[in-house]
């Protein structure tokens, strides 16, 4: 665990700062004083001031990333991670923001459970939003108490984890959603079609002798739900699309309804269903790892803005979910930590995507999605700032894992780029 001390005076020098909201770039300074920005400009005098002076030179100053797609286990399975460890292994990755699923035990779908989240949450080192299960008990037959878990600080709704299948009953979720204009974040995929596969159906899935999940799934529960919020003009944010005929669907979809939106995960834009060739149950997750093919898909699809923002569908297990045979392992993978390494190296390094269309990936575009606050470089704004190195090339082991989990695929993996300090609720966390 990493600890944090004190913001009341700290000044960050000479970094390049990108203000992803404003969409600027300039080297220069930026002082913080008791949590809060107080100036940023090209220099600062420190002269007797008695800063905290941070030499950012070298180094990106950015907002603090936001992850809308977490699974924290709490309440329930604190064996697997806890709020508290999961702020922690967030704040590893650069993160200062994170929204929590529901499909915790029990499930979040009450008011009260809202509060218990928010609550335990207050005192933690970065913002836990959490969101709302849309069915009680995730059960997609009797949607929860929309309003009132709205007004007890749900920030969204999601059964993730179980994809909805009744289409009148989506409709139902999607029409009440518009009324509180916060989105419905559905797992896409069709459980027929789906048919109880362990990993993408491809010959490598026949090779290995493993049930295959098609990218047929996706596509048809995608292409209902599309179909559902363009009719409405609902908010339906698409979880960790991994197809490459749902960034097909994209385009068609997204010149119509500005409320769509979609994510990828690090872990579909780096790996592919052949690299399961040695059973790493790591691997497992779900939708699968796919296609070279999708991976390209998913590759131009964030680079051109199709794919709005990255989120880790960050999912801890315990050794014993996952070392046992592939096909009765736990599906998820832990990511958060790993997130900016992976992502920076092979969109930014090996695909030519900007380092700033990057962060905005990261921090304003899934802060608009869930109706946050994205201009956090404002003078008398709390200080939520990432600072990293995007060029340190490093290997991720254990010892960068703050999670109280390991199932992490990209444990040995060279990446590219190192979150260095975070600043998050006044405190200055050292990496």
């Amino acid at each position: 665990m990493i600890s944090g001390k004190s913001t009341k005076k700290v000044l960050l020098k000479s970094g390049r700062i990108i203000d992803p909201f404003l969409k600027k770039t300039f080297n220069g300074d930026i002082l913080i004083e008791n949590g809060k920005i107080s100036k940023i400009a090209e220099s600062i005098s420190s002269k007797g001031k008695g800063y905290k002076i941070v030499d950012c030179k070298g180094l990106v100053v950015t907002h603090g990333f936001c992850d809308i797609h977490v699974h924290f286990r709490e309440p329930g399975r604190e064996d697997k991670e806890t709020l508290e460890s999961g702020s922690f292994a967030a704040l590893g990755g650069g993160f200062t923001q994170v929204c929590t699923m529901a499909n915790t035990n029990p499930v979040i779908d009450s008011p009260e459970h809202i509060h218990y989240i928010v609550s335990k949450s207050s005192k933690l080192p970065i913002d836990i939003f959490p969101i709302g299960s849309v069915s009680k008990g995730q059960k997609g037959e009797d949607l929860t108490e929309m309003l009132l878990m709205q007004k007890n600080g749900a920030i969204a709704f999601s059964d993730d984890g179980i994809p909805i299948q009744n289409a009148q009953f989506m409709k139902l979720a999607l029409t009440y959603a518009k009324m509180l204009d916060v989105p419905i974040m559905n797992h896409a995929e069709d459980i027929y079609l789906r048919n109880n596969g362990v990993m993408n159906a491809s010959s490598t899935s026949n090779n290995l002798g493993l049930k295959g999940n098609s990218s047929l799934g996706e596509a048809v529960m995608v292409y209902r739900d599309l179909l559902l919020a363009d009719s409405l003009s609902s908010k339906l944010h698409l979880l960790h699309i991994s197809a490459k005929e749902t960034v097909e669907l994209l385009k068609k979809f997204k010149k119509k309804n500005k409320p769509i939106s979609a994510e990828v995960s690090p872990h579909h834009l780096y790996f592919i269903d052949e690299d399961i060739n040695e059973f790493n149950t790591n691997l497992k997750v779900a939708p699968p790892v796919r296609s070279r093919e999708d991976r390209k898909a998913l590759i131009e699809g964030i680079k051109s803005g199709l794919i709005d923002c990255i989120a880790t569908d960050h999912a801890p297990h315990t050794i014993e979910d996952k070392e046992t045979t592939f096909n009765d392992a736990e599906f998820g993978m832990i990511g958060l930590e790993s997130c900016f390494g992976v992502v920076n190296k092979v969109l930014v390094k090996e695909n030519g995507m900007s380092l700033k269309s990057l962060i905005e990936k990261l921090t304003v575009n899934p802060r608009k999605i869930m109706n946050l606050e994205a201009d956090l470089f404002s003078v008398g704004c709390k200080a939520q700032i990432t600072i990293f190195d995007p060029n340190e090339k490093w290997v991720f082991e254990n010892k960068h894992i703050l999670s109280k989990s390991s199932n992490s695929p990209f444990i040995g993996e060279d990446l590219v780029g190192r979150v260095k300090y975070v600043i998050s609720k006044n405190q200055f966390f050292t990496l």
